[in-house]
């Protein structure tokens, strides 16, 4: 049934030219690569506590996700039917194995976690919505592009609830009891190395092709797990050094603070862009990757909140003078 749900899809997409993929194709690419400067930028700049609730149930999904695909091995499903020919460049962006969606599992937290935090202003709750639909619509593109089954992007938005429900919980918990927070970065971060040795260590399917190439390569697949909890490595170190000695307040409403807050989420963009390609190359793809995710997570979470810190103090005395 999933086989011939994409089949369905596709024969749709040749029917009328492929009008959509493109629109499709930058529903994926957004959700992966801009969706996280929303909340980030929540963070900074409206509410740390919304924007951490949107963050801490990506780093869930961030944790969760790489370690589902690197046990399951399910193959993609181009590789499990030839039928299956993937709409544009997707056979070559979609990297890692296909259960559950990574997209999916990126926009799930990230766009519904905002969500969350604006449905109670009765002003923002369209936007709500929106960032809902936007969660489905991602859901949605992964099979219209033929790189994802049903069950792929339903289990994907399984995890996304069940991250934002356990955020909850835990945001709750340490309301109650802040000093215990230590305790859970700690393990968190203890957690995450045995993950590392973990997706390392473990055997893979090495089947071969007609030609004798393995269908998936295990070294690339382990490639996007290293990244995904390398960002949940640099998010409890960052948390640890913002909660301790930082202590930063989101920088409200003025514009001067706001286009600090844009030029902050410039640089993210950038160090994407420049930063990781220089790690990887020194460090090889999975350490690389791995390293710049620490140090992209530690930037947002508590090095550009410095900055903003130190901002708004020097602006503070301007004012008063």
């Amino acid at each position: 049934m999933d086989i011939q749900y994409l089949l369905w899809l596709q024969d749709f997409r040749n029917g009328i030219q492929d009008v959509l993929t493109p629109f499709m194709e930058f529903v994926s690419m957004f959700a992966t690569t801009y969706l996280i400067l929303i909340p980030v930028f929540v963070y900074w700049f409206l509410d740390k506590r919304k924007g951490l609730y949107t963050l801490v149930s990506y780093y869930f999904c961030m944790l969760w996700t790489p370690l589902i695909k690197l046990t399951a091995c399910v193959y993609r499903p181009w590789i499990r039917d030839t039928r299956i020919l993937p709409a544009g460049d997707s056979i070559t962006t979609a990297t890692s194995y296909s259960f559950p969606s990574g997209h999916t599992t990126t926009a799930g937290p990230l766009a519904a976690g905002t969500a969350v935090g604006a449905w109670d202003n009765r002003r923002t709750r369209w936007l709500s919505f929106l960032l809902f639909a936007f969660v489905l619509l991602t859901a949605f593109s992964r099979n219209y592009l033929g790189v994802h089954t049903p069950q792929d992007v339903f289990t994907a938005i399984v995890l996304t609830v069940l991250s934002l429900i356990l955020t909850a919980k835990l945001f709750a918990y340490l309301d109650a009891h802040p000093e215990k927070e230590d305790r859970f970065l700690l393990g968190g971060f203890i957690f995450c190395w045995a993950a590392i040795l973990y997706i390392t260590v473990k055997p893979y399917p090495m089947d071969l092709n007609a030609e004798g190439k393995l269908l998936v390569d295990p070294q690339k697949m382990m490639n996007d797990g290293y990244g995904d909890i390398g960002k949940v490595i640099g998010f409890i170190a960052g948390r640890f050094i913002e909660k301790k000695w930082i202590r930063f307040r989101p920088a409200g409403r003025g514009p001067v603070m706001a286009l600090l807050c844009c030029a902050g989420l410039v640089v993210m963009v950038m160090l994407k862009d420049f930063l990781r390609p220089v790690l990887t190359g020194w460090l090889g793809a999975n350490w690389g990757k791995l390293a710049f995710s620490v140090i992209h997570a530690v930037y947002y979470i508590a090095l550009f909140p410095l900055i903003l810190k130190l901002a708004g103090r020097k602006l503070q005395q301007q004012e008063a003078q």
